[in-house]
């Protein structure tokens, strides 16, 4: 079996062997570096000022090698904060209002990678098999190529693709299609994303294709492309919100509710995620059911992310300032309707806290997956299981399709979702979640894992 190398702009690296990663894609690319040996790169998060680094921090833990190194402030400006988050970002979540052009981040983008593919070169054996991750790293397989590396070299996007009119708003959006063309398996969340792919290639004239539309040619070459929904470790949750449920801090939770029904939103602070429009939808449904007045209690977990861009700050005000209004205008002395928590949540608590809630609302504007949806599914109680209100615009809805699902700028029409998920009957409520969580049990991790890697490694 030849070694595994995965590639991606930051690194879980556990303290010792043995130790279990937090987060399910973690787990999945953990068990199978271990599973074939393998290397780990990716960036250390770290600074190193104004001065190139000279050395990867390399560790041995177990059968894996883990390879960190540090990027320059000019890097992390032009790279990361710059062409991944200012552009690439906004431009796959569909938002061109939203996306900076500028030719030196841009430059600099291409410049971190091919400073990536350098470092990696050396650790490369002929055989190995490379896998990349992510928006960040779209270029790496056409610097590798360049240095004359023949492995096999596949690529999974963590995020939405935009159709054709949306990605050709991007200056260099030929550059990004080339270089997507180097890999030999370019993997997607959803066949949506996957047809939005070629049908890029074939309105810029530049691709076409075969086979059904699981091969591509362009640029000379024909390399596959297919969609693998992420997932989680689903079995694992689930036997983790048991056990969570009878976490000192979900038990606080659940008294302090006082009886209530609970509303579970959880989302990193980002403008894709529909945080506005779901407090506006939830104002709404209060507003239209009056009887639920002081009977339900909306908790919005929302850790902040990429606080130094200018963007994300603004919005942490205006979400603060919105839960404030509302809480404002429909509180009552005994009663606040929206709790809003705005920093990381322990994983433990979370999965209690899934557990306990009537309703997971998931309202994204654009996402790729989202297994925040996954997770609700998960821990949910069998014989009192809660309902998950979802968006249409998540990838998550190609596949659970036991949610009730939204358009998350119709907000009167979420208010009504939730009303809905609220009034449901025990059977319906177990009928739709037995439906999501038998496909989450087959359908895991791992399964997403060994599919793409069994696509990749085969002609």
């Amino acid at each position: 079996m030849s070694r595994l190398v995965v590639v991606s702009n930051r690194v879980t690296v556990p303290k010792k062997a043995g130790d279990a990663p937090a987060g399910g894609l973690a787990v999945a690319l953990q068990a199978a570096l271990e599973e074939r040996g393998g290397i780990w790169m990716g960036w250390s998060g770290n600074s190193s000022g104004d001065r190139e680094p000279e050395k990867l921090d390399v560790r041995e833990i177990g059968n894996i090698t883990y390879a960190l190194t540090d990027l320059t402030d000019t890097d992390v400006e032009e790279y990361y904060h710059g062409f991944a988050n200012r552009v690439l970002w906004p431009i796959c979540h569909y938002r061109l209002d939203l996306a900076e052009y500028g030719r030196k981040e841009m430059a600099g983008y291409f410049r971190v990678n091919r400073f990536f593919a350098h470092k990696l070169a050396p650790l490369l054996k002929e055989d190995d098999i490379i896998w990349v991750h992510d928006y960040h790293l779209i270029p790496l397989a056409a610097e590798l190529r360049q240095m004359g590396f023949k492995n096999k070299i596949g690529f999974f996007l963590h995020i939405p693709w935009p159709p054709a009119d949306v990605l050709f708003a991007m200056p260099v959006h030929e550059q990004i299609m080339r270089g997507l063309s180097q890999y030999d398996l370019v993997g997607f969340h959803t066949d949506f994303d996957l047809d939005n792919f070629g049908g890029g290639l074939v309105r810029e004239g530049i691709g076409e294709r075969l086979e059904g539309g699981k091969k591509f040619s362009t640029y000379g070459r024909t390399f596959k492309g297919g969609a693998y929904p992420i997932s989680i470790e689903t079995e694992a949750f689930a036997k983790y919100a048991v056990k969570a449920s009878r976490n000192a801090m979900v038990k606080k939770a659940k008294e302090s509710i006082e009886g209530r029904d609970l509303i579970i939103g959880v989302d990193r602070l980002d403008y894709s995620k529909g945080i506005t429009q779901r407090i506006d939808a939830f104002e709404q449904f209060v507003r239209l059911n009056p009887a639920y007045q002081n009977k339900v209690t909306y908790l919005q977990v929302t850790p902040k992310s990429r606080s130094e861009v200018p963007e994300y700050e603004q919005m942490q005000r205006t979400v603060a300032e919105q839960a404030g209004r509302v809480n404002g205008a429909l509180g009552q002395v005994d009663w606040t309707p929206i709790r809003y928590v705005n920093r990381s949540v322990p994983r433990p608590l979370l999965a209690g806290l899934y557990r306990l809630a009537k309703i997971g609302l998931v309202t994204p504007l654009r996402d790729g997956m989202n297994l925040v949806a996954k997770e609700y599914v998960a821990a949910q109680d069998p014989e009192d299981p809660g309902v998950l209100v979802l968006s249409r615009f998540a990838g998550a809805a190609r596949e659970l399709t036991g949610a009730l699902l939204v358009n998350p700028y119709d907000i009167e029409g979420t208010a009504h979702a939730i009303a809905r998920g609220l009034s449901m009957s025990l059977d319906e409520r177990k009928q739709r979640w037995e439906k999501m969580m038998n496909h989450l049990l087959e359908y895991d991790i791992n399964r997403w894992c060994d599919d793409f890697l069994k696509d990749l490694t085969t002609d």
